[in-house]
């Protein structure tokens, strides 16, 4: 197995550990006319970055890898950043934009890691994923107009 796609895939879990944390904090903390709507998505999002972690974290271990573990690891390892905890409604979408389009790009690059070892399993996950960050992505995009 290549270590380089065990990396790419915990770099996943790095990002979608921090993410889980951030989505609580914008969560816990939105504010505006767009309350409700941003309240419950924030909820839905992080329920998802939750399965995204658990699925790629034993991925990594049927692979005989090591996932990260630890918020340390975490931070050192993710490519997107914490919650600042003073961002508006506007900011907070803005944030998640260029986190999801980070990490679309970061998903591309774990398939064809992926495929260039003939491990479709895991390619397939990482597809799977980026097809609903994609999504997300496109919805974010509408919301900031």
């Amino acid at each position: 197995m290549s270590n380089e796609l065990i990396q790419a895939v915990n770099q996943q879990v790095a990002n979608w550990t921090v993410l889980y944390t951030k989505l609580h904090n914008f969560h816990w903390y939105v504010k505006g006319p767009h309350f409700f709507t941003l309240h419950t998505k924030f909820e839905e999002l992080y329920n998802e970055a939750a399965v995204i972690v658990d699925e790629f974290a034993e991925r990594i271990l049927a692979l005989d890898g090591k996932p990260v573990g630890t918020m340390r690891e975490c931070l050192e390892l993710a490519t997107v950043e914490e919650a600042t905890g003073n961002e508006n409604e506007n900011d907070m979408i803005q944030a998640l934009s260029s986190d999801f389009s980070r990490i679309v790009d970061e998903l591309q690059a774990g398939i064809e890691l992926a495929q260039k070892v003939e491990d479709e399993g895991t390619a397939d996950m990482l597809l799977g994923v980026k097809k609903s960050v994609r999504k997300h992505l496109w919805m974010f995009k509408a919301y900031l107009g």
